[in-house]
């Protein structure tokens, strides 16, 4: 029987396995009813990558191709983290990808209509919470990538500011892990830039430091 949260407590605590690694919270996470998103979702997209990945990078949330397809950074977005990460020294195939929040908040006017994605709320990434604390938990990596504002707040706390320390390594307590965390903008923020190449070389250069760092 799969459990449910009752409806007033938004958490996915009550889903979570109690051992198994990677694949069993992926089996489980894609049971998840820890708060109402999952509702208008298409699926559950848990992280991906290499299991015991040296780095982690946490976006906010999955977009309208990650709800889709079920997989991270798959659209646009991803593409484009992808190539600022090789160019920084990163291979994106020994990296984990993640998000903040594992299901697609939209807006969407007419069933046809374009689904718009809609920023999650602090009631619904604590919700999430335990799926990311699990994750680092599970992959123990040598150092996360906090891509944007939610991914940060979701990490360090609501006083986060990526603009404040976006480019700097940081050394917190998250989840009673001592992490390391390098913060940058998300891969979108680039996409939707004025100027897509400065924001494009600022994102590079922020990885460049991640990079550094794992050396």
């Amino acid at each position: 029987m799969v459990a449910k949260a009752p409806e007033d407590a938004y958490t996915a605590e009550p889903f979570l396995p109690g051992r198994g690694g990677l694949p069993a919270l992926r089996r489980a996470a894609a049971e998840c009813k820890g708060c109402p998103l999952h509702r208008d979702a298409t699926q559950t997209v848990f992280g991906a990558g290499a299991a015991h990945a040296r780095v982690m990078l946490v976006g906010e949330q999955p977009g309208d191709q990650e709800d889709r397809q079920g997989k991270p950074f798959v659209g646009p977005a991803g593409k484009l983290l992808d190539r600022a990460l090789a160019e920084a020294g990163l291979d994106p195939a020994d990296a984990y990808v993640t998000n903040a929040v594992k299901h697609f908040k939209f807006t969407q006017a007419e069933p046809r209509k374009r689904r718009i994605h809609k920023a999650p709320s602090l009631r619904e990434m604590t919700a999430c919470g335990p799926w990311l604390a699990a994750e680092p938990a599970v992959v123990e990596p040598e150092l996360i990538v906090v891509l944007g504002a939610t991914a940060g707040k979701a990490l360090l706390g609501s006083s986060f500011r990526v603009t404040q320390v976006r480019g700097t390594v940081l050394e917190e307590e998250i989840h009673g892990r001592r992490e390391r965390l390098v913060p940058t903008v998300h891969p979108s923020a680039v996409l939707r830039a004025d100027d897509r190449e400065a924001a494009y070389r600022g994102l590079v250069s922020d990885l460049e430091v991640a990079a550094r760092a794992l050396s």
